[in-house]
């Protein structure tokens, strides 16, 4: 990241004078600072206004992003906000418009932000359609890369470049530390257990939980992160993912755990017949993944994931893995999200009974003394 404040040439007010407003403010606009120079995550050389007051992501990556960084910034919304997640997120996003995403610029044409984020894959950073969409409506962007999108170990990095874009250095390098800690605290546990002694997961997405994703999908990112623990082994075929797969192919990977997207499957799985094959069923070992106010492990793929990942590690390594998981929950709310949660609000998060809260996951523990078996799906 580079930035320099370069003035071509400042206003003289005292050098003209008018009675006409209308002439003020032409002069105004013709005088005005050129503005910083910046080097964007793609390299472009740009020119962005010196002064950024409201920033926009029509990308559900940047956008959740944003709200993390600088919610006051955001002029509006790329979808209604669900009443449910409300109480987790700032007052200041709660009533504002909703802008969308793009190739639609209705809303982005009537909100005019200062600047906007295109999120963008490392590899293939530049988005001709994003561009053509914005250089129409002459709005500044600059472009965030990450790895596959979505790659945790960027987001530090993200973080840095955006609090220097956004004047939020001194919030964005307590995020970034947080990400980096988190990232540590991972690597040290999955140290202690070796690759053979790890319970072996099956993601189950959609109502009848037969959608899942290869283990080198990006919506599976925390599962290679926790220790590569995915039972589907395989290549992506489409950034959408979701492949289908049969219950007799689940049983017979025999996953330890299970991780349900969906709250309607997650509540009947245990009751299904057909699913009492499947190991991880049979022993009580399914899990719902929290969901508020953003997905804490998919769809969209967060900045929640840290808070998701540290929620994932005690789900699988409970023993290796201690920490006080409602007191992490609150400390990363207050710290990401700007709100204050009790106790009680933690634990409901993680569909977790209060009065379990000071012994972690104690309702669906897993037993690293288990020895996993099983193939892939």
């Amino acid at each position: 990241y580079d930035h320099q404040g370069g003035h071509s040439g400042k206003h003289q007010p005292g050098l003209q004078i008018s009675t006409n407003r209308e002439k003020d403010m032409q002069a105004n606009e013709q005088n005005r600072p050129t503005g910083r120079e910046i080097i964007d995550m793609a390299g472009r050389q740009i020119t962005l206004p010196e002064v950024i007051r409201t920033a926009y992501s029509a990308s559900p990556y940047g956008f959740t992003a944003l709200c993390s960084i600088a919610p006051e910034m955001l002029p509006g919304l790329i979808h209604p906000l669900p009443g449910e997640s409300l109480k987790y997120l700032s007052s200041c996003l709660h009533k504002l418009p909703v802008i969308g995403m793009l190739p639609d610029t209705d809303g982005l044409a009537k909100a005019r932000p200062d600047l906007v984020i295109v999120w963008a894959e490392t590899k293939k950073p530049f988005h001709k359609k994003s561009e053509d969409a914005l250089n129409a409506l002459k709005l500044p962007f600059v472009y965030v890369t990450m790895g596959d999108l979505v790659d945790l170990n960027d987001y530090p990095a993200v973080y840095d470049f955006l609090g220097r874009l956004l004047n939020q250095q001194e919030r964005t390098d307590r995020l970034a530390s947080y990400c980096r800690q988190t990232l540590s605290e991972v690597e040290a546990v999955l140290q202690q257990v070796p690759v053979a002694s790890r319970p072996r997961v099956y993601y189950a997405e959609g109502r009848d939980g037969l959608a899942t994703e290869f283990d080198d999908s990006l919506h599976a990112h925390l599962l290679k992160l926790a220790g590569d623990v995915n039972i589907h082994r395989g290549n992506i075929k489409t950034h959408a993912g979701m492949e289908r797969v049969s219950i007799g192919q689940v049983a017979a990977a025999g996953p330890d755990i299970i991780l349900a997207l969906d709250r309607a499957f997650f509540a009947d799985v245990c009751k299904n017949p057909e699913w009492q094959q499947v190991k991880a069923v049979s022993e009580r070992r399914v899990f719902l993944i929290p969901s508020q106010p953003f997905n804490w492990f998919d769809r969209p793929p967060s900045f929640m994931r840290f808070i998701g990942l540290k929620w994932l590690m005690k789900c699988l390594y409970p023993r290796h893995y201690q920490i006080d998981l409602i007191a992490e929950i609150r400390h990363f709310f207050s710290l990401f999200l700007g709100v204050t949660i009790s106790p009680a609000e933690a634990a409901e998060l993680i569909n977790q009974p209060v009065r379990h809260q000071t012994k972690g996951l104690a309702t669906h523990r897993y037993s690293d003394s288990l020895k996993p078996t099983g193939k892939a799906v």
